[in-house]
């Protein structure tokens, strides 16, 4: 037998030893084979994840995010030491210690294969991962493990682990769309990674193993299994007390989804850059992690937000209510406290303002799949009283409308009819009507709904074009039609200033008469015979370019065309920027029959604005890519008139900045860890040597125009806007035929800002519903915010304009006298004569002889 047992162990022997010296063998066959085909781990010290677009306000607020992948990549310090501790626990406790491969863990892996004969996961390393996750694919097979085993040392050897651990926090997909750590923290928590508890670092470590099955949203059971595994082993590893523990494992699963923290609610804004930047980059718009800083002040866009979506619903409330939204049928009946007076609020209203049954407290779950577009919270009718209502908000608030928020809603018939006035609120609401409200202040809400007129809001920096604020609609989510940039409509009235100031330049003065008198019209390009009027039905006679357009006269304007020629004016409408193949040839120009967009609208009334300089409206700022280094710096050209003042001195007819277009961004040629702060921000300023804006108008032209748009605030169309208190104020109401569109066009010398209202799909918006009744108030809600604590900035009157007395019925120069003469500007060489002698005054006494000479009849 001892023979035999001698022989057998020494067979055993050099078996294992052949087997283990082949083994060896073929590692290093391996070895050989493998590493020449491995990816170059240069690109990982270089590597650039995928990165969501995002966009902000000019002060740095949050607008938007796009891309599929949510992502904020962080530095190694960046990463809480208790984060990293837990990560450690769940994915690789011996990381700081093994060479990249955890030998122990696969000597396990070794064993499992043999006692079960299959492959499983077993010894994946932290850098392993990194290997698979950013260059191989996650079947399990044997080459595609010798890969990573031997990729994972070659990381080693040329990454540090911190290195190597940031880069793995940074690209594990974590479920819901996140990829890393921090996005994450926001994803689940709507925190930043420093704010996570310890309970909720566990819950995000315990994820990479299963993203899905251990996801705390979509299943919270396994995830809080897993979150006590990975407690559990930061306390085995010594990484927590066990008070911290037990007190961590005490929490109950709150983890819920949460989108990105948006800063500042400018959705139109954001489709507009977005657009822009795949025109430029493609679609590494979306991953290249570029961040496009704006030119949108938030507080002006905050009010411009509110000034459109109160001016479309005072509309609604002026043409009737639609009805509920839905009906839900309760149980039981819900009254209010018997010990209030009708219409009282008990001090805790918020919580109590109605006994509501137990059993029912979950009503406001029924309104969690109503939408609540721009403003308005949906909200469900609990009791109805005489004339008033109580109602709980989808957000589980309590709210009270009272009769003066209610009784507006009488039925809508069509655009000028309404039902019959209300005497009860029973008449329009009942229990368990499902409606949409507004804050009406003093705890009370308005009844509203969804407006199906649309608006749109937008305003300008006269000086360089940048888009202070813009509201493409009401609400972006029901309808995404950017209206300040689609929507193509006749601008109406709004668009006289232009046909005015061509006549200006054309020897016409303010105090030119002109007969508003009947005309009828049979010419070329018009449909049978025209006969135009006033928005009134009446005619004024004989009257002054200034009143004309203060009062709006349509006569006058078609008779301005007419005498200056309609090819003049397109030619001269060229220089706001309006493309005159798009615009009708023939006198119904005179009213704002052409179709144009309020962003052209607004481009073309900065000029007045300015003082005569032609700017092109921009968005974009600035553009960094992930590293924070500059790609793109917009260089829009601005209004100088000492930098056209030194040119002119120095002989330039066309200096190079000046031609150069608008829309060339001017790129650094350096980084900004090359300069210091100080000299960077003289960098994001732009060169010294300014583009500057062409001048299109003369000073002279611009004050002139200027100073009749302000003659319409205050004493024209616009006054509305005196409600304001300012002096500074110029504009211009419109309004089309069957009241369709309503403008107003308004400025001072720093903000140009335009408002409309109108329908999508053209058709009357009622009786009265003016520029001055539906677009004039948005108007004023708006700068009333926007100019707030802004001192008066008035266009100063520039050389070669005097002011002098006229007599306001001939235009001519006052005579000595005049009981009602009145101040009118001109250019020093086009102040009028006196030529009539006598004329009789208001009260019939004759002061002179003569007849009264007018410029036009």
């Amino acid at each position: 037998m001892k023979p035999i047992f001698k022989k057998l162990v020494t067979f055993s022997l050099a078996s294992a030893l052949t087997l283990g010296l082949l083994g060896a063998l073929g590692l290093l066959g391996a070895y050989a084979y493998i590493t020449p085909r491995l990816p170059d781990i240069d690109t990982l010290k270089d590597v650039h994840l995928q990165v969501p677009l995002r966009i902000y306000d000019k002060k740095g607020g949050l607008i938007a995010e796009f891309g599929e992948m949510k992502r904020t990549p962080l530095k190694y310090e960046e990463f809480p030491p208790r984060l990293i501790q837990a990560f450690l626990a769940a994915e690789d406790d011996r990381f700081f210690e093994h060479p990249g491969v955890d030998y122990q863990g696969i000597l396990r892996a070794a064993i499992n294969l043999i006692l079960t004969g299959e492959k499983g996961q077993g010894g994946s390393t932290i850098t392993m991962q990194v290997a698979r996750n950013f260059f191989l694919s996650r079947e399990k097979t044997y080459l595609r493990k010798l890969n990573e085993i031997f990729l994972a040392l070659k990381i080693e050897g040329e990454l540090s682990k911190e290195d190597i651990l940031a880069l793995y926090l940074n690209k594990i997909y974590l479920g819901k769309r996140a990829y890393g750590v921090s996005a994450a923290a926001q994803v689940y928590y709507g925190k930043a990674l420093a704010d996570l508890s310890l309970d909720e670092m566990a819950m995000v470590a315990g994820l990479p193993k299963a993203p899905s099955s251990y996801n705390p949203v979509a299943n919270p059971a396994r995830a809080i299994q897993r979150r006590n595994y990975v407690l559990g082993r930061m306390r085995d590893l010594d990484y927590i007390a066990e008070e911290a523990y037990q007190l961590a494992l005490a929490v109950p699963v709150h983890a819920k989804t949460h989108g990105q923290s948006i800063d500042l609610e400018a959705p139109y804004i954001a489709e507009m850059v977005r657009n822009e930047m795949v025109a430029r980059y493609g679609d590494d718009a979306y991953t290249a992690g570029y961040e496009v800083y704006t030119t949108v002040d938030p507080q002006r866009q905050k009010a411009a937000n509110q000034a459109l979506r109160e001016a479309l619903l005072e509309y609604d409330r002026r043409h009737g209510y639609r009805g509920p939204v839905n009906h839900i049928d309760l149980l039981g009946n819900v009254t209010p406290d018997p010990a209030l007076q009708p219409g009282e609020l008990p001090e805790n209203a918020e919580q109590t303002l109605l006994e509501i049954p137990a059993a029912e407290a979950d009503w406001a779950a029924l309104l969690r799949n109503v939408p609540a577009p721009g403003n308005l919270t949906p909200a469900l009718v609990l009791a109805v009283e005489e004339q008033a209502v109580y109602a709980l908000t989808r957000d589980n608030r309590l709210t009270y409308l009272p009769w003066e928020q209610l009784n507006w809603a009488r039925e809508y018939i069509d655009e000028n009819n309404r039902g019959p006035e209300l005497e009860s609120a029973a008449e329009v609401l009942q229990r368990g009507d499902v409606i949409y409200v507004t804050p009406a202040g003093a705890g009370c809400s308005w009844l509203a709904q969804l407006p199906q007129v649309g608006g749109a809001l937008v305003s300008l920096n006269p000086d360089n074009g940048a888009i202070e604020a813009l509201s493409g609609g009401f609400d972006y989510y029901t309808s995404k039609f950017n209206r300040v940039v689609q929507a193509q409509r006749q601008p109406g009235s709004s668009f006289k200033p232009f046909i005015y100031s061509a006549a200006i330049d054309k020897g016409f003065t303010a105090a030119s008469i002109i007969n508003d008198a009947p005309v009828v019209f049979d010419a070329p390009g018009l449909e049978d015979t025209w006969r135009p009027e006033n928005y009134s039905g009446r005619f004024y006679g004989p009257t002054r370019l200034r009143v004309a357009l203060i009062k709006s006269r349509n006569l006058v304007s078609i008779r301005l065309l007419r005498e200056i020629g309609i090819g003049y004016a397109l030619r001269y409408l060229e220089r706001f920027g309006f493309d005159r193949n798009t615009l009708p040839r023939d006198l119904s120009l005179a009213l704002g029959s052409g179709v144009l967009t309020p962003m052209e609208l607004a481009r073309g009334y900065a000029v007045f604005a300015n003082g005569g300089y032609f700017v092109e409206p921009n968005l974009i700022d600035y553009v960094l890519d992930a590293d924070q280094q500059v790609v793109l710096l917009n260089r829009p050209a601005r209004v100088c008139p000492e930098c056209l003042d030194a040119r002119s001195e120095d002989d330039t007819d066309q200096p190079s900045d000046e031609t150069t277009p608008a829309d060339e961004p001017w790129v650094p040629s350096f980084t900004q860890e090359e300069v210091t702060p100080q000299e960077w921000r003289q960098v994001m300023q732009g060169p010294q040597q300014p583009r500057i804006a062409p001048r299109v108008l003369t000073p002279q032209t611009a004050f002139l125009m200027n100073s009749m748009m302000r003659e319409v605030i205050r004493h024209g169309t616009g006054r509305g806007a005196m409600v304001l208190g300012r002096d500074d104020l110029a504009g211009k109401t419109g309004t089309t035929n069957d009241q369709r569109d309503a403008w107003f066009t308004g400025f001072n010398r720093n903000l140009v800002t335009i408002s409309w209202v109108g329908f999508d799909t053209p058709q009357p918006l009622g009786y009265r519903e003016t520029g001055a009744r539906a677009a004039l108030p948005m108007w004023i809600k708006y700068m009333r915010e926007a100019l707030r604590d802004e001192p008066e900035a008035r266009l100063e009157q520039p050389p070669g304009i005097v002011s002098v007395l006229i007599d306001p019925e001939t235009g001519e120069l006052a005579g000595s006298g005049a009981p009602d003469a009145v101040f009118e500007y001109f250019l020093e060489d086009q102040v009028p004569e006196r030529r009539t002698e006598n004329r009789v005054d208001s009260n019939g006494d004759q002061q002179g002889s003569g007849n009264i000479t007018r410029d036009l009849f």
